[in-house]
């Protein structure tokens, strides 16, 4: 296969950012690339737009880590507390994810902003009651500490379920006997 170097307009996701040079096949550049305005073929005209394509990564990563940055002081001062359903014995019935952990998240900060879930740093689910902090790794210098703090749901509420009600009181009506003829 063929390949060419390219200068790239615009990040592109695993394959890189504006003012990079990458070696990539010659019908992706061809036939995708080029025509689409994400890449320029390397010519002396296009090596000297290349600083001009430096400064506008520049800004826009420097953008991004001030994001970053002011969010990261938003979710540090941040205190979550989320209930987890468990039994009489005190056992956990499910846990909590990194993606319950996503949606308080977004909740909690108006709704505008949404961490994805995989910037959520948990080893594992949490499935114990008390205070947890929770990694966000929000860029690759910036990252948040969250606490967490879990507390029993179903302990309170597990008793009054307990009681078995009558079938009328749940709505259920006796059905009327029937009558045979012979």
């Amino acid at each position: 296969m063929s390949t060419t170097e390219v200068i790239l307009t615009e990040k592109i996701s695993n394959l890189g950012a504006e003012a990079d040079v990458v070696r990539v096949k010659r019908g992706y550049a061809r036939n995708f690339l080029v025509p689409r305005g994400k890449a320029l073929e390397i010519t002396p005209a296009t090596l000297k737009r290349l600083n001009s394509l430096k400064a506008k990564r520049a800004e826009r990563e420097a953008q991004e880590l001030n994001e970053a940055e002011e969010l990261a002081r938003r979710i540090n001062k941040l205190k979550i507390t989320l209930e987890l359903e468990t039994g009489e014995s005190g056992k956990a019935f499910g846990s909590i994810t990194a993606a319950d952990l996503g949606e308080k998240l977004k909740a909690e900060l108006g709704g505008k902003i949404e961490i994805d879930r995989h910037k959520i740093h948990l080893d594992k689910p949490i499935k114990e009651t008390g205070t947890h902090e929770v990694q966000i790794k929000l860029h690759h210098d910036v990252t948040a500490k969250l606490t967490v703090n879990v507390k029993a749901k179903g302990a309170e509420e597990a008793k009054p379920e307990a009681e078995e009600k009558a079938p009328e009181e749940k709505g259920f009506k006796a059905r009327p006997k029937a009558k045979h003829s012979k």
